[in-house]
């Protein structure tokens, strides 16, 4: 069965840290670009980062340049998205979602067919 589970979600202050984790089932990731996804209550689903497989090249919206820092391991089947320096902006529900080419091409949600049920990040004082 083809799915994705992220984790690693919770409630932070501003200024800290998380890392999400996204493990793949069903399928292996080593030919699917990897993106992630947030989307904040009352707004709509905005991309936060992709990373290539055969290439390892990986794409950021500017909002989080700097901050975040996408990586996967095509061994253990799972992508991560380091998160530093949280602000409270970052607030939302965060997904995984895999592409169906092995490269990334921006960052827009239809082109991303597989999704995971996401996991909530806070950032709050």
């Amino acid at each position: 069965q083809f799915q994705l589970v992220e984790s690693g979600g919770g409630l932070v202050q501003p200024g800290g840290s998380l890392r999400l984790s996204c493990v793949l089932s069903g399928f292996t990731m080593d030919y699917y670009a990897m993106g992630w996804f947030r989307q904040a209550p009352g707004k709509e689903r905005e991309g936060v980062s992709c990373i290539g497989s055969s290439d390892g090249m990986t794409s950021y919206a500017d909002s989080v340049k700097g901050r975040f820092t996408v990586s996967r391991d095509n061994a253990k089947n799972t992508v991560y998205l380091q998160m530093n320096s949280l602000k409270p902006e970052d607030t939302g529900i965060y997904y995984c979602a895999a592409r169906g080419w092995d490269y990334c091409s921006g960052l827009s949600a239809p082109d991303f067919g597989s999704w995971g049920q996401g996991t909530q990040v806070t950032v709050s004082s």
